[in-house]
């Protein structure tokens, strides 16, 4: 039986690879990095963990030379369009199905329209007294399921 495409969204690293984050992103097929690594070791052992679609964030000014700020892909038939941070889109192009983001360190999960807004929260340090957060969305047939984790 078909178990579907399993991605593991994460955001805000910040240099922490916590091990129940690692462990979750190990089952997974594809990894999403809505920015803020703040350095590259932390970037290819997630990358060595499963291929990863990433946009650099604030805090990779070590990185931002020939990376990219925004990128569109495709996953599972679904139109993805990856930032860090939601409040620098100018506009977002009509035929993305969801848009995941990061930056806040908040979890948030919203339809606007036909569109997904996810952000995934931070799984790196804890700011803000938010819980360290990141979500699996599991793609099937061009439906997802999202599935929020803490990770204390």
């Amino acid at each position: 039986m078909d178990k579907g495409l399993r991605v593991g969204v994460i955001s805000d690293t910040h240099g922490l690879l916590r091990p129940r984050m690692l462990e979750v992103l190990k089952g997974c097929d594809k990894i999403i990095h809505a920015g803020d690594f703040d350095n590259q070791e932390t970037a290819e052992r997630l990358d060595a963990i499963a291929p990863m679609y990433m946009v650099c964030g604030n805090n990779d000014w070590w990185w931002r030379q020939g990376r990219l700020e925004t990128l569109r892909f495709e996953l599972g038939g679904l139109r993805f369009f990856l930032i860090h941070n939601r409040l620098r889109i100018q506009s977002l192009p009509e035929d993305i199905d969801v848009a995941i983001y990061g930056h806040t360190h908040r979890y948030e999960e919203e339809r606007v329209g036909k569109v997904l807004w996810l952000n995934p929260g931070s799984c790196g340090y804890g700011r803000f007294g938010l819980p360290a957060s990141m979500a699996v969305m599991t793609i099937r047939d061009r439906k997802y399921k999202i599935e929020k984790i803490l990770l204390g």
